[in-house]
């Protein structure tokens, strides 16, 4: 494998200084470089990845084993080898009559079972059966943290467009701000509140839930009456007092992070109903199909993964931008930073041997055309190079402001365009001799709107903003991490990483009560821990 790599590297130094504009003198580069899936296209030509360097490309992830690890994946094979356990979010979204087997039993009729439990309730709450005890449910409030909100957050506000449910709202941080905001100007009487937590003990999430309850007791005889959970903790989400019925749980084979095509999902279910729950889970299912069946070529997966390791470990290309211009999807690229780096953000391989080469890049990222006036400016002329994957819509939902659309669209193809193109030296004298400047100003002014161009970036087009484009999306992200990661030989779906910061919270927390010394902690967070229990401003 190690000469896969350094080829693509070789092959990389000859280019790197290549116009990327000059590699469309190939009248049929754009086709060449772009695929389909169904009425999806991703358009991947303008990046420096030529004939040689897609070839190379294809082949690493074939020499890495991919197409081995995929099948071992969705065949239920413990390939989160760290954990012992499968990877099986794809499972969630199986068609009933596909067998999985996990441990020797098919996981599938237990999905639809819960799938079939959650529309039911769902149902009853969007129907007005399942009442609060002020009358039917105006709204439902999500409380989790990480995979528990992210995702779900980002798909409930991404599909607007189809919400004839009850107002759902999201808490996360256990900064009381948060809570204390979502629930002011609702009424306890007519709220349901999911508290989502496999363990139901994610400190953030129970201290959430406390303050929900305490708030809905103060108006509603018995609040627990009020509350589902998204738990596998049947003692304890029996303990807080949640009925039997209203409890959603998953196996320990679904990560947090990938969870929303399931009970993680609720909330987005209440809000647009279980046909539109199924749509979602069937955008995500078609693009299980082609991610198995379509050669690497013309994988869309595939082809996004290598993308990415082109420009990362290949071009040395740090981080990534996500830009959605598709305001509905304004948490898309915090929802991706979440599955992206947690997934592989390591430096560990599978053997426990460290990383040959980095590991994932950051991904960061807000919806157009809002950046252009904030942090283009750094991506257009800055003095390092942010890879850009652009997102959009061939068409709205707001027919009567179509005008906004092509504007928004237009504004779109013009950044990827413009970022390829850049503006010569040449082209910029002449733009500013045409205001009267002359000799060294002329100059001075022109250089100020030089843009160096030949930066790549990717374009991912779709008819509309449906559940079922949505669903491929998010799929298509999660393959992309999946591929990613078995190239990189790294474990994408544990996440050690999360929990040093919490065991030490737990033990700040006494001490910042006064309860214990702080004597054994460094300078700093003695400091720290000093100024935050003096009774001094």
């Amino acid at each position: 494998m190690g000469n896969k790599w350094q080829a693509l590297k070789d092959h990389h130094a000859g280019i790197q200084d290549r116009p990327i504009l000059s590699l469309f003198d190939q009248p049929d580069r754009a086709h060449r470089f772009s695929a389909r899936a169904a009425a999806m296209l991703f358009d991947y030509s303008k990046t420096n990845i030529d004939d040689t360097a897609k070839r190379l490309l294809i082949e690493l992830a074939e020499v890495s084993g991919v197409a081995e690890k995929r099948a071992a994946m969705f065949g239920g094979a413990k390939i989160n080898d760290t954990e012992g356990r499968a990877v099986l979010h794809t499972a969630l979204r199986a068609p009933e009559g596909v067998q999985v087997m996990v441990d020797g039993a098919d996981v599938v009729p237990a999905i639809h079972a819960t799938l079939a439990r959650m529309g039911a309730f769902a149902e009853d709450v969007r129907q007005g059966r399942f009442t609060g005890q002020g009358g039917a449910i105006t709204d439902v409030i999500n409380i989790g943290i990480g995979g528990s909100d992210l995702g779900p957050a980002m798909a409930t506000l991404a599909l607007a467009p189809y919400h004839d449910g009850p107002r759902v709202h999201y808490v996360s941080n256990v900064d009381g701000a948060h809570v204390a905001d979502v629930v002011k100007g609702l009424d306890p009487t007519t709220t349901l509140v999911i508290v989502a937590s496999k363990t139901f003990t994610t400190i953030e999430t129970m201290t959430n839930a406390e303050t929900a309850r305490k708030w809905m007791a103060a108006k509603v005889a018995n609040p627990a009456a009020q509350f589902a959970a998204v738990s596998t903790a049947a003692d304890k989400t029996a303990a807080f007092g949640i009925d039997a019925s209203r409890v959603f749980g998953f196996e320990d084979w679904v990560g947090g992070r990938y969870s929303m095509w399931g009970p993680i999902g609720l909330a987005l279910m209440l809000a647009v109903g279980p046909d539109g729950f199924e749509d979602f889970l069937a955008g995500g299912r078609d693009m299980d199909e082609r991610f198995l069946s379509e050669p690497f070529e013309e994988n869309l997966p595939v082809l996004l993964a290598l993308v990415g390791i082109w420009h990362n470990q290949i071009c040395g290309f740090t981080t990534r931008a996500v830009l959605p211009y598709d305001q509905r999807l304004s948490r898309l690229p915090a929802y991706l930073q979440q599955l992206e780096m947690e997934s592989n953000g390591k430096s560990v391989a599978m053997d426990g041997s460290a990383l040959p080469t980095h590991s994932g890049p950051v991904v960061w990222g807000e919806p157009g055309t809002n950046g252009q006036h904030a942090f283009y400016q750094l991506i257009h002329q800055g003095t390092r190079v942010v890879p850009c994957e652009f997102l959009v819509a061939k068409r709205g939902h707001e027919p009567d402001l179509a005008h906004q659309h092509l504007l928004l669209v237009s504004n779109c193809l013009a950044q990827s365009e413009a970022l390829m193109r850049g503006r010569s030296l040449a082209e910029a004298t002449a733009i500013m001799a045409k205001k009267g400047l002359t000799g060294d100003e002329l100059d001075r002014q022109a250089r100020h709107r030089v843009f160096p161009g030949n930066r790549p970036s990717t374009t991912l087009a779709y008819p509309k903003l449906t559940p079922f484009t949505l669903g491929q999306i998010i799929a298509l992200y999660e393959h992309r991490v999946f591929v990613e990661g078995v190239i990189l030989g790294l474990n994408s779906y544990d996440q050690w990483g999360v929990e040093l910061g919490k065991e030490l919270a737990l033990a700040l927390q006494p001490m910042l009560e006064g309860r214990q010394s702080a004597a054994s902690k460094d300078g700093s967070t003695r400091a720290l821990l000093d100024y935050m229990t003096t009774s001094a401003a």
